[in-house]
């Protein structure tokens, strides 16, 4: 007979409950406006990192965030916005990942890289209750983290250098290839995150420009970009940035990641000329976050097993 039950108790589902009430407080008291934005997209992300689920029969994909939804309600003139909204992502299924989990998203605006990490790690520490993670807080750049910990400089190490670093061998060597930036993340979740703080928050910031995303470009350091990650011992939890306003750097970047993609074999995908457009009529400066939400439950729950957080999976 099929195994039927559910995954976890009612206990944790109502745990699950307060932390989104308190999720939506936090956000009202702060007079940021909740939104809700389509499941179903005619475009997919261009990041050769993140797998869009397309939807058989259509030309549609399932929403892996809603941030260009999003960022086109803040060219139109909204004012800060969150949204609390159920993701889905392929080729994501472990301890720490599911195809489908539940996203907090937000953007506020004219926030600084400074004022968004601390908005962020307020956030957390409220949501869990545990005010003391924001004294505990350690915060690097990208670049001085594999200094510190591996002698090594992330942006002018030649791809041997990082293979030995990761400690490959030739089966691995030959699996990432050349892919510079694969390596990088195979470092960090293998030989840095591992020294963090286990019951405290970490935030490395100023990734590499090859790891920029949709983040803008430093201003005081144009080697790197203004974009961070969170994290609570070596479990990410939220991954921000100040974001890019320039039109045509965005559709610059979509183009290089789209190269990106045809020179691993990924399936070619279509622009989104909307969030170009959104970005042409004035993308208003901004910082945005997003947070997995069942993290921040697993982090409450005392688990490192993200099926022990939900009803099904």
């Amino acid at each position: 007979m099929s195994e039927w039950r559910p995954l976890s108790s009612a206990d944790i589902a109502a745990r699950r409950g307060d932390l989104l009430e308190r999720t939506r407080k936090y956000f009202a008291d702060q007079g940021v406006l909740s939104v809700d934005t389509p499941s179903l997209s005619l475009s997919a992300p261009s990041d050769p990192n993140i797998q869009a689920l397309s939807v058989d029969d259509s030309d549609h994909y399932l929403h892996t965030s809603p941030e260009f939804f999003m960022k086109r309600l803040l060219a139109a003139g909204y004012p800060d916005i969150f949204s609390i909204c159920r993701v889905f992502r392929g080729g994501e299924r472990g301890r720490n990942h599911l195809p489908e989990f539940t996203m907090v998203e937000w953007y506020r605006h004219s926030m600084t890289l400074d004022a968004i990490v601390a908005d962020t790690v307020q956030f957390i520490a409220e949501i869990l209750e545990r005010p003391t993670l924001s004294g505990k807080l350690r915060r690097q750049d990208y670049v001085t983290a594999f200094r510190r910990m591996l002698d090594l400089d992330p942006c002018t190490a030649s791809i041997d250098a990082l293979a030995n670093a990761a400690a490959a061998d030739k089966r691995l060597r030959a699996s990432i290839g050349d892919d510079r930036d694969a390596w990088l993340d195979l470092i960090m979740a293998t030989k840095i995150s591992p020294e963090f703080d286990k019951d405290g928050l970490t935030v490395i910031q100023h990734y590499p420009l090859s790891q920029a995303s949709l983040a803008r470009v430093c201003p005081s350091n144009p080697q790197v970009a203004d974009r961070f990650e969170v994290y609570f011992g070596t479990l990410e939890l939220a991954n921000g940035y100040v974001e890019l306003t320039d039109a045509d750097e965005l559709a610059c970047r979509f183009e290089q990641d789209l190269r990106v993609r045809r020179a691993r074999g990924l399936p070619e995908l279509v622009r989104d000329e909307q969030n170009v457009a959104a970005h042409r009529a004035g993308l208003p400066d901004c910082a945005g976050v997003a947070l997995g939400f069942e993290r921040l439950h697993m982090i409450d729950a005392d688990t490192d097993d993200i099926r022990n957080v939900v009803s099904f999976a």
